[in-house]
C-alpha cells in the first residue's frame, strides 16, 4: 500500500474526526495541527514496521444546512 485516505469531518461536539477508508483507523483532535499528529500516530500504530503507507491524504467534508 502506497497511500491511505482519511475522511475528515467536523465533530458535533467540536473539533475534527478522521476515519480511514479501507482500514480500521479512527482518530479525533481539537484542531488541524493536532489532527495531523494524531493521524500520523494512528497510521504508524496500525501498521507493522515498514508496512505503513508513504502518503496520507486527508479529504475534508463539511455539511451545511440551509433553511428555506
Amino acid at each position: 500500500m502506497n497511500e491511505i485516505l482519511f475522511v475528515v469531518e467536523e465533530a458535533p461536539e467540536g473539533g475534527l474526526t478522521a476515519r480511514a477508508l479501507g482500514e480500521s483507523i479512527f482518530t479525533e483532535a481539537d484542531d488541524i495541527e493536532s489532527l495531523h499528529r494524531q493521524v500520523r500516530d494512528a497510521v504508524h500504530c496500525h501498521f507493522e514496521e515498514g508496512k505503513a503507507p508513504k502518503i496520507i491524504r486527508l479529504h475534508f467534508t463539511r455539511e451545511e444546512v440551509l433553511a428555506v
